[in-house]
């Protein structure tokens, strides 16, 4: 038998999946790592946590079907984005915990920069906005915190890495540090039109290039592994950001098409082919995959908070006991009722972009319970889902695609509710559809890496697998959907009006 391995490193968890070459999982494997708050809208992760927990499911996953070396085709590689490793190149060790995509503590910074005038070229240059999500402030924050970091930085002694980078990194002890141009495209350094890094951006935001990745294709040579992690040397075929992924394991290869994952934030693209669309509604322009040297883009809107509410009434309020209990609880609800939560835990990302607001309930009585905090907890997900592809849509209209409501096609943990989906069909009005492979974040990295091997077919003979199945279609009446959107817009503004 042939596998593919895919490794997915997200933000709570480190997964490998082992695909068949028709694409059926035949094992996986998956390991919490801690999550680390030192302050106020601080997230970071110790690096080891990521790489060791990687490693222990590579090889789980492999054992599970006593699967070698030998019997891997290719490890696929996809990954959190944003989230900032730097180490030193010739110990392989952090010197600062990775600073997490959630992480705010570069807001002054990036509010700095803005107030300079800095936006307009970043936007140009990178389809990105100034915030705090996106890796460059990230590196010039540990540059200016470590003692001596900058300095060792400027003589060549230390690495900048995606998460990607760091994963490959150590399997590769070494050998190969590089990155994909999906990873590029969030750091606020890579010029998404010329394909290259940008020595105005590095100098503006002062990382010395020396620290960066070479660039490749999202399918490429990234190398072997180190012989002694797995009982023999297994080619690294392949590598995209996990929503990148995500949207090549839903195979939306086709300008106009759009898929949704999520989990601890929700993010939605849509295709944009060959055209670098400049968004008028606050959502980012960015690489959906680079194959054959050429770049397909994609319109962008990021959530911050998704799967994370859900938690949040596990850890924070303590009442469901596991995330599988949102549903039941919110199906309780008193429909009479209209709580909503806006989950701006560590600010509100697209079409708001407000680093600094935090989170909120709105609507609460005497009658409000956990029931009525569940529902509020899942349709705030639903809602600025509608939000972004209310966007998505007057953006790809004003390029010359459709004005239809797309079908969204939607994967991650929370696409397993059908409470959740149901109600995100309501709200949108638009069909969503459920894949028979809900691991599509897995998937596309697989498919990038089977791809780069050869056993995969192009990317048109790949989209022929996709299967459905569910589609959820919208039941929900136009008087009360319009209701509840409008309660939810009062609320967003309510919270974040000056």
């Amino acid at each position: 038998m042939t596998y593919l391995l895919a490794i997915d490193q997200g933000t709570t968890s480190s997964r490998a999946i082992l695909f068949r070459p028709d694409t059926s999982v035949a094992a996986q494997a998956q390991q919490e790592f801690p999550q680390h708050f030192p302050a106020s809208g601080w997230v970071e992760h110790e690096a080891e946590d990521l790489w060791r927990t990687t490693l222990a499911t590579c090889r789980a996953a492999m054992a599970q079907v006593d699967a070698k070396a030998g019997d891997i085709a290719a490890i696929g590689i996809t990954n959190q984005r944003e989230t900032t490793v730097v180490w030193d190149r010739k110990s392989g060790a952090a010197i600062h915990r990775a600073i997490v995509w959630q992480d705010r503590r570069t807001a002054e910074r990036c509010a700095r920069l803005r107030d300079e005038g800095h936006e307009p070229l970043v936007s140009e240059r990178t389809g990105l906005i100034l915030d705090p999500y996106f890796s460059g402030t990230k590196i010039g924050w540990i540059l200016d915190h470590v003692p001596g970091a900058r300095a060792r930085a400027e003589r060549g002694e230390l690495a900048f890495g995606t998460v990607d980078s760091w994963i490959l990194w150590k399997l590769t002890g070494g050998k190969v540090h590089a990155t994909d141009a999906t990873n590029a495209a969030r750091t606020l350094l890579f010029n998404i039109h010329t394909g290259e890094w940008d020595e105005e951006l590095l100098a503006l935001l002062g990382v010395p290039r020396s620290l960066l990745p070479e660039v490749r294709d999202c399918a490429a040579d990234f190398g072997t592994t180190l012989p002694e992690l797995f009982d023999g040397p297994i080619a690294i075929g392949g590598i995209a950001g996990d929503q990148q992924a995500a949207t090549v394991g839903q195979a939306c290869f086709q300008p106009g098409m759009i898929k949704s994952t999520y989990g601890t934030g929700c993010f939605a693209l849509l295709n944009t082919g060959a055209t670098a669309v400049v968004s008028k509604n606050r959502l980012l322009t960015t690489i959906a995959y680079q194959l054959g040297g050429k770049r397909t883009y994609a319109l962008e809107g990021s959530i911050f908070v998704a799967g994370a509410a859900v938690q949040w009434l596990r850890d924070g309020l303590g009442i469901i006991k596991s995330s599988a209990e949102s549903e039941a609880l919110a199906e309780a609800a008193d429909p009479a009722q209209q709580v909503y939560l806006v989950p701006a835990f560590v600010g509100l990302g697209a079409p708001h972009w407000d680093p600094d607001v935090r989170g909120a309930m709105f609507g609460l009585t005497r009658g409000s319970g956990p029931a009525e905090f569940a529902l509020a907890a899942l349709e705030s997900v639903c809602y600025q889902t509608a939000d972004l592809i209310d966007a998505m849509r007057a953006d790809w209209a004003q390029s010359g695609g459709s004005r239809a409501a797309p079908v969204l096609r939607v994967d991650g943990g929370m696409a397993a509710s059908n409470f959740a989906m149901q109600r995100l069909a309501d709200l949108l009005a638009a069909p969503v559809d459920r894949p028979v492979i809900r691991e599509t974040t897995a998937l596309g990295a697989a498919y990038l890496a089977g791809h780069q091997a050869g056993i995969l077919p192009e990317p048109k003979r790949f989209a022929d697998s996709w299967r459905l199945e569910r589609r959820f279609v919208p039941s929900m009446p136009t008087s009360t959907r319009e209701k509840k959107l409008a309660g939810w817009r009062d609320a967003v503004r309510r919270l974040t009006m000056p």
